[in-house]
């Protein structure tokens, strides 16, 4: 199993604890020390598994109101543990996490792999439809991305093309037609 696998495992058997304990305030990096020594012993590092846990922890509240808006149909407390913790997992990586070094598709189809491990047999199946619909409703970011778009969109985010970047946003006005098309996305953020 490769490392980063191995590693988001352990990250989502973590949460899964964390969870079933109630999510309380302080203990899910001691959940994760454990599972770490207990699941994935002589692994270098570790440092990735609570970096995920210690975010999901942190932004939980933002996760599950996500959740609870791309999967209507389904509470909350009506989703599986399991299914859950992988959800969490994923859109955390999907919102906060660095696509330099896990690109969003890359972070669902983790999340899918956890839950054909993990669990049920319609887990993948509602975790690739939750972790789809936030995808494109963030606009399917890095889509098309071949390296030379990439490195011309870094290359104008970092103003090199042109003027360099002055520190100062310009306010664009919004129209009502560009204000009524916010995203579920934007309102939770």
């Amino acid at each position: 199993m490769a490392n980063r696998h191995l590693q988001r495992s352990v990250a989502m058997q973590s949460l899964f604890e964390w969870d079933f304990k109630g999510c309380p305030d302080g203990i899910a990096l001691d959940i994760v020390k454990h599972n770490l020594e207990e699941f994935a012993p002589g692994l270098d590092g570790g440092s990735f598994t609570s970096r995920l846990v210690e975010g999901v922890s942190k932004e939980r509240e933002t996760i599950d109101k996500l959740i609870e808006k791309c999967a209507p149909e389904w509470p909350l407390e009506q989703i599986a543990s399991v299914d859950r913790s992988i959800l969490r997992l994923g859109i955390f990586e999907l919102l906060y996490g660095d696509y330099d070094e896990v690109p969003p598709k890359v972070a669902i189809n983790e999340a899918i792999e956890l839950a054909k491990s993990f669990g049920s047999d319609s887990s993948p199946k509602f975790v690739n439809g939750v972790l789809g619909t936030i995808y494109r409703e963030m606009g399917e970011p890095m889509k098309d991305d071949s390296s030379e778009k990439r490195k011309e969109r870094i290359d104008e985010w970092k103003g090199v093309q042109g003027e360099q970047p002055t520190g100062k946003t310009e306010e664009v006005p919004v129209t009502l037609k560009e204000e009524s098309e916010k995203t579920v996305v934007e309102d939770l953020l």
